[in-house]
C-alpha cells in the first residue's frame, strides 16, 4: 500500500494518556521521514483541517473517530484509529500495537477497509453524513412521535415510537444493537431501520438495499424533530419538513493491520466465547 507522509493527528484530551501517545506517534512519524504532521486536541475540527494530508491518526475512543469522519470523507483520506477509550470497535489499534506497528504502517504495511456512509438531508443546503447512524426523534425528551417512512416514494408504514435509528453495517453494533437491531457484517451493502420502543410488537428492524431513498415525515402535531448524526451533530427540523436518508456516494477508508479479523474484534468487544482452536 502507499506510504503515509503527511499526517493529521487528533487526540481526545479527556482520555488519560492520549496526548502523550499522540506525541509519541508523531515522533515515530517524523523519525520515519514524514514531510508534514499536525496535531489537534480539539474534537471540533475546523473546515479544511485535513487539507494536503494523506492520512489521519485518531487517538481516543470511537466517539473521537466519529468526530473526524466528515472531514476525512471529504478529503478522501484513511483514518488510523488508536483506542484510548472503553470499547473501540472502530479504533482497532491498541496503544501498544500502535507503538510497535506505526513505523511499518506508515511505510505501507496496512490494508484499507471501505465503510459505507449515510447521507442525510433536512432541507435545501442542509446535509450531513454519518458513519454509524442517523437518529430521528422528537426534539423534546421522552416524547412519542408518529413517523411515516417512505422507501423510493412508496409508503412502508407509520410508526408510533420513541424514534427511529437508520444504521449502516458499521453502526449496527452501536445504538442499533442496543435497541434490539441485528449485527450486520461491515461489507454488507444495506441500511437497517430500527424503531425505538415501538407501540406495535410487530414493528421490528427492516433491512433495505443500499440504493433505496428513504424519507421520514413527521405526523406528530406541534412537534419538531431532532436529527442526530453519529451522536455528534444535531439538526432540528420543523413540523412537516421531511428527513431524507440514503447511502452516500462516498465511503470512509479505515487503515487496519493486514491480519485484522472482524470476527476476532466481535468476540473481544462483545465478550463472546470461542477462539480455543486459534489459541492452540
Amino acid at each position: 500500500m502507499p506510504p503515509f507522509r503527511k499526517l493529521a493527528f487528533i487526540y481526545n484530551s479527556e482520555k488519560p494518556g492520549a496526548a502523550e501517545l499522540a506525541q509519541e506517534l508523531m515522533g515515530i512519524a517524523q523519525a520515519g521521514g514524514a514531510k508534514k504532521v499536525k496535531l489537534s486536541g480539539d474534537r471540533k475540527l475546523p473546515r479544511g483541517y485535513f487539507k494536503d494530508c494523506d492520512a489521519c491518526c485518531v487517538i481516543g475512543g470511537d466517539g473521537t473517530l466519529l468526530g473526524a469522519v466528515r472531514g476525512a470523507a471529504e478529503a478522501d483520506i484513511p483514518i488510523i484509529g488508536v483506542n484510548q477509550g472503553s470499547l473501540g470497535f472502530l479504533t482497532t489499534f491498541s496503544a501498544d500495537e500502535a507503538r510497535a506497528q506505526f513505523a511499518a504502517l506508515l511505510e505501507g504495511d496496512y490494508r484499507i477497509a471501505r465503510r459505507a456512509l449515510l447521507d442525510c438531508k433536512t432541507g435545501p443546503r442542509r446535509t450531513d453524513v454519518a458513519l454509524n447512524d442517523v437518529l430521528v426523534k422528537d426534539a423534546k425528551p421522552s416524547r412519542i412521535v408518529r413517523l411515516e417512512v417512505f422507501a423510493n416514494d412508496k409508503l412502508v408504514t407509520e410508526y408510533t415510537c420513541d424514534g427511529l435509528i437508520f444504521s449502516t453495517p458499521t453502526g449496527s453494533t452501536a445504538y442499533n444493537l442496543a435497541a434490539g437491531g441485528p449485527i450486520i457484517h461491515p461489507q454488507a451493502e444495506v441500511i437497517a431501520m430500527t424503531p425505538i420502543c415501538p407501540h406495535t410488537l410487530s414493528n421490528r428492524t427492516i433491512i433495505f438495499r443500499n440504493d433505496v431513498k428513504l424519507r421520514v415525515v413527521n405526523r406528530t402535531e406541534g412537534s419538531r424533530l431532532l436529527v442526530a448524526m453519529d451522536g455528534q451533530r444535531n439538526m432540528v427540523v420543523t413540523e412537516g419538513t421531511p428527513v431524507e436518508i440514503a447511502m452516500d456516494s462516498r465511503t470512509l477508508a479505515l487503515a487496519q493491520r493486514r491480519d485484522y479479523s472482524h470476527y476476532e474484534v466481535m468476540r473481544a468487544k462483545l465478550k463472546w466465547s470461542g477462539g480455543l482452536l486459534e489459541k492452540k
